[in-house]
């Protein structure tokens, strides 16, 4: 896919959009600062603590309450540490602002979000990973659309975040389709926006989870919105934690600690759809049990691989196809990951669900 320098996307608008404010705290560093990121660096290369010290805590995202859901009904034991707090976190920019803010030690997102930190001068690693194999989005169209594929989409307005997942499943659908930047549109925004720019016809195009489609569809379909399904999946679902809390040997242990809940956890789910889709979708997403069937029909068998080459060739792709488009810098992922968590998360699952 060629790209254009003078692209109709303004690089500084989505910079504003997404760095806001805490570009000014990355800027914030002198001396001090440098010594601490030394001391940083040399706590990361230190082996992980066989136990948990006691007094321990972690702030831990949880977004719409899923973790502990999952924890409750699959009873998996309690943590060997304390939950200060279950953050309702999920999107990629809230959770980097979140762990600049001190309110968060561990997230759970897509690959592109670390991607984004790095480029914010934001210091954080990847400890855990989940490939996904089946795409986990799709792309609705605004009511009254007659856009039928991605061949489509030139001269079309798409919603693109940047620094969240669906930016990545946008960028990767046009390069499939030989579509260059030039070619469309892109319109910055945010995911908790897409709905409202769908309805009111500001985008054309936006991509949605599975889990939210249906309840767009279900609102604007009698109206002209449709759906539009590819096979462009996005690889990883991962946890990642600031390098000041890898940094800390107890808070370290703790997150060790937590990786096998949080597989044991997402294997639970795939192994109970119906309980999941009665606890969770209906009493607490609002769908319908048939709409709740159909998004449990998507999910993806869980994987979590012993060895993270193949996430980390994804990851650096990935990178490499923001930094082709002018968002972000070239740079090696490498160190977006602390190889000491790897096959953590692999030795806590059966057989089938490490390949």
């Amino acid at each position: 896919m060629s790209v254009s320098r003078t692209s109709g996307v303004d690089r500084r608008l989505f910079l504003s959009s997404i760095l806001g404010a805490a570009a000014g705290v990355a800027g914030l560093s002198g001396c001090a600062g440098s010594s601490v990121a030394a001391d940083t660096k040399d706590a990361l290369s230190a082996p992980l603590a066989a136990k948990v010290p006691a007094g321990t805590s972690l702030k831990i995202a949880s977004y719409l309450g899923a973790q502990q859901l999952q924890f409750k009904l699959g009873k998996f034991g309690g943590l060997p540490f304390k939950v200060t707090d279950w953050a309702n976190i999920g999107a990629g920019p809230d959770v980097i602002n979140a762990f600049r803010a001190g309110s968060l030690d561990i997230g759970n997102n897509a690959g592109i979000p670390p991607i984004q930190a790095h480029f914010q001068g934001y210091d954080a690693k990847i400890v855990a990973i989940n490939i996904t194999r089946k795409p986990n989005y799709l792309f609705a169209t605004k009511p009254g659309s007659d856009i039928r594929t991605v061949d489509d989409f030139r001269g079309k307005k798409l919603a693109f975040s940047q620094g969240q997942a669906q930016g990545v499943v946008l960028l990767r659908a046009l390069k499939k389709a030989g579509l260059s930047y030039d070619d469309v549109k892109l319109v910055p925004l945010t995911s908790n926006q897409f709905f409202t720019a769908l309805q009111s016809g500001q985008v054309d195009v936006a991509p949605l989870a599975n889990s939210q489609a249906p309840a767009y569809l279900q609102q604007y379909e009698a109206k002209g919105a449709h759906a539009i399904t590819t096979d462009v999946v996005d690889l990883l679902n991962l946890l990642w934690a600031p390098a000041s809390v890898l940094g800390d040997p107890a808070k370290a242990a703790a997150v060790a600690a937590y990786i096998p809940y949080w597989a044991k956890g997402q294997v639970w789910t795939y192994e109970n759809p119906d309980l999941w889709n009665e606890e969770f979708y209906v009493k607490t997403q609002n769908l319908t049990l048939p709409q709740a069937k159909a998004v449990t029909a998507l999910a993806n068998k869980p994987l979590f691989p012993p060895s993270w080459a193949e996430a980390v060739k994804w990851e650096q792709e990935t990178a490499d196809l923001l930094a082709e488009g002018g968002f972000v810098k070239k740079f090696d992922v490498s160190s977006l990951f602390d190889h000491r968590f790897e096959g953590i998360a692999a030795k806590s699952v059966a057989a089938e669900y490490r390949r």
